[in-house]
């Protein structure tokens, strides 16, 4: 009677306990995998405190528009993903399930053996009293944890849309520059035709012939490489998604990201570093004193006691070990104000190169109607007698290069967004992922 009395003390004490610890536990209260599948990875019902960083990662929204190709291409990209970030997302929310629940009482078996021989076999309750809040701490880094692999599912679902995407632009752009080579190539060849009759009739030497050929040569070879470029694109984007993707986008833009969107980064640095924190206070915890309350009852009886503790062996050296515990908060807490830096010279750099590809790509458009106007006039002054075809043909592979650096320039406009949309991971909407 007087251990039932005792378990029962405990009991009431771990209850009275858990209902002030247990708040603020990131841990869901139900079954982790049945809520990823059912309600998003990010699903946070049913928590007494939910996140302030898997907020975000919710509020989050795509910059795509989801009846555009760019769209489709996302969509097909994460319903193909079978990411490990995602698996190990649950397992985080599963151990912050387990932790959730560390302030209850402990039982466990116990065998012994007396002095004369005999095994004794008992069972033990223990619930801790007082901690220094070691098992609080262990709640808050099993919640940061969570948050760390939830920034980290984020990154990388984003980070795998970018992929598609530009595979997809790649494709595109490739598609492009293949098109207008067999247009340039036919061009070509029409003055190779020219050439051709103008040494038959003694008017050009063989020279001319050899210098249009070899420009059809190199003409050739840049079409094939792009249509193989294009190719190995779509054979890749085919193995991320397990789609074809042959539509052409209405427009190549979706928008340059505002710096207040915030950087995944920095979302990560914070996390990581609460996780440190917690981590910081759980090795504290253990150079501080402990109290518990035991009972065990036994084959041969039963009894109950208070006992007081350390987790481990004080000596000269435990102060300066606090000290660099208390240290290692502020490493933590350094780290977001590099993070955040770091942060905002990655914007002000992709900004930088998507200010300097949209002036080439104007650039380059205006000289190529330049060229190109510059190439009509010289093909009526050669029909006019006025100009050598050599300076025809020169002056049209001078527009075809610059046609080509205008399409390179227009679709590095669209990668550099892209990078920019999904450092910040606004390629997916949070609730998706």
């Amino acid at each position: 009677m007087r251990l039932a009395r005792s378990i029962m003390s405990i009991l009431a004490v771990s209850t009275v306990m858990g209902c002030t610890e247990n708040a603020g536990v990131l841990g869901p209260r139900t079954n982790a995998g049945a809520q990823a599948v059912a309600a998003g990875n990010f699903d946070q019902s049913g928590q007494e405190q939910p996140s302030e960083v898997i907020e975000q990662l919710l509020a989050r929204r795509s910059l795509l528009e989801q009846q555009s190709i760019y769209g489709s291409v996302a969509s097909a990209a994460l319903t193909a993903s079978l990411r490990a970030s995602e698996a190990e997302l649950i397992s985080a929310k599963l151990r912050a399930e387990a932790r959730s629940k560390n302030w209850l009482p402990t039982l466990g078996p116990t065998i012994s053996l007396t002095d004369l021989g005999d095994m004794v076999a008992g069972l033990l309750i223990e619930q801790v009293l007082f901690d220094n809040g070691r098992r609080k701490a262990e709640r808050a880094f099993a919640a940061a944890d969570v948050e760390v692999a939830a920034v980290n599912l984020s990154v990388d679902q984003n980070s795998r849309v970018e992929t598609a995407l530009r595979l997809y632009i790649a494709a595109q752009r490739d598609d492009e520059k293949a098109r207008f080579g067999d247009k340039a190539i036919s061009q070509m060849h029409e003055f190779e035709r020219v050439v051709i009759g103008r040494v038959e009739g003694g008017v050009s030497d063989r020279s001319d012939l050899q210098v249009v050929q070899s420009k059809i040569g190199g003409l050739r070879s840049g079409a094939a490489t792009a249509r193989e470029g294009a190719s190995t694109a779509r054979a890749e984007l085919y193995e991320l998604t397990g789609q074809d993707f042959d539509e052409r986008p209405q427009h190549l833009s979706i928008g340059t990201p505002p710096e207040a969107a915030g950087y995944l980064d920095v979302l990560l640095a914070q996390s990581e570093a609460n996780r440190a924190i917690a981590q910081a206070t759980l090795e504290r915890a253990g150079l501080l004193p402990t109290v518990s309350a035991a009972g065990n009852i036994t084959s041969d009886g039963s009894g109950a006691g208070i006992t007081a503790g350390v987790g481990q062996p004080l000596g000269l050296g435990t102060p300066a070990a606090l000290k660099a515990v208390e240290a290692s908060k502020e490493v933590a807490r350094r780290q977001i104000g590099e993070a955040e830096e770091n942060a905002r010279r990655s914007y002000a750099r992709q900004l930088q190169r998507l200010t300097s590809f949209r002036r080439q790509e104007e650039e380059t458009t205006r000289l190529a109607r330049t060229s190109h106007e510059t190439y009509r006039l010289f093909k009526a002054q050669f029909e006019a007698g006025q100009r050598s075809v050599i300076d025809v043909i020169n002056i049209y592979e001078e527009y075809v290069r610059r046609e080509l650096s205008r399409i390179e320039a227009k679709y590095e406009v669209i990668q550099i967004q892209l990078e920019m949309a999904r450092d910040q991971g606004l390629l997916a909407d949070g609730d998706k992922i």
